[in-house]
């Protein structure tokens, strides 16, 4: 049996539990390669016109996988918490538009749905998926936990690589932006080149103590549901006295974010902030002047505070 992995959406937060999960049960598994022109091409034809860009991106995917595994892995997520904690529907739907758009192709998908409001958790997920796989309770266990460790270790690897760059002294910029947009290859890596280039140190607000951020998250506002935005959101709160400027980052057309941004945008003043929406068109000359265009302006405002604070005006 081979699982099959797209390299969408939620892979890029939990990729590291689930693989490690995997590897623990002794389970064959493939990840769909870093996006390309051609699986945006089939995904874009697969998915509604109204799709968003990386549900596009997924399916294109999920179009790669199918010849190549036995069952794919197409995570359901509807909540994380409480009612005030809800994740775009585009994690609930996703199940069931893989499943219709390849009705034809008799699809076998493993089963992972999580909805915590409704006692449905992720450990139970988990003891489920491996109850299919064939496994008894206590190696599902052990597999769990053991990928659970793997996954905090990850995330404190990833934080204090984190705590390095903020110590640099070159201009350190925010990128605001969900882990399936900024860490893709062909949408969001571009973004994160051009800014090294620039001798920009990129901050990702996407690295942080989520549970931290969630409460920080409270301090701009008390009643945003979605979960993943409440992390983004807290995360400027902690990082936004440690960086020169903040860039908000979305795909076409995301309404979950195009709300927030306007909120982040009104709310952090203190700060120059320039909103970014990635569309999957190729070339990056746009992207590069607004991107050095705002890094100017950065070096300029900095240089001014630095007269100001010497004496010199």
């Amino acid at each position: 049996m081979k699982i099959g992995i797209p390299r969408g959406f939620l892979y890029y937060k939990y990729h590291v539990l689930w693989e490690t999960f995997f590897e623990e049960l002794g389970i064959d598994y493939i990840v769909s390669p870093k996006t390309n022109k051609d699986i945006i091409r089939k995904g874009t034809m697969q998915a509604i016109d109204e799709a968003c860009l990386p549900s596009k991106i997924f399916m294109g995917h999920v179009d790669y996988l199918i010849p190549k595994c036995d069952y794919l892995f197409i995570p359901r997520i509807a909540s994380l918490g409480t009612n005030k904690d809800i994740v775009c529907s585009k994690f609930q739907a996703i199940y069931d538009v893989v499943n219709n758009t390849y009705r034809d192709k008799n699809l076998k998908i493993l089963y992972y749905s999580i909805d915590v409001e409704n006692k449905d958790t992720e450990l139970k997920a988990f003891l489920k998926m491996g109850k299919f796989l064939g496994k008894n309770k206590a190696q599902i266990l052990k597999a769990y936990y053991i990928a659970k460790q793997a996954e905090k270790t990850a995330k404190m690897i990833d934080l204090n690589n984190q705590k390095l760059l903020l110590a640099s002294s070159n201009l350190k910029i925010l990128v605001v932006a969900h882990p399936y947009n900024i860490n893709d290859e062909f949408i969001g890596k571009p973004l994160q080149d051009i800014l090294h280039e620039l001798d920009c140190e990129v901050i990702l607000a996407s690295i942080v103590d989520e549970k931290k951020a969630r409460e920080r998250a409270k301090n701009i506002s008390r009643t945003l549901p979605w979960t993943f935005n409440k992390e983004l959101v807290g995360a400027i709160d902690i990082y936004k006295d440690q960086v020169d400027g903040i860039i908000l980052v979305s795909s076409f057309p995301c309404g979950p974010d195009s709300l927030v941004n306007e909120m982040v945008i009104r709310r952090f003043k203190e700060k120059p902030i320039i909103s970014l929406v990635l569309d999957g068109q190729e070339g990056t000359a746009g992207l590069e002047t607004r991107l050095e265009s705002f890094v100017d302006i950065i070096k300029i405002q900095k240089e001014e505070k630095e007269e100001v604070t010497n004496g010199s005006i």
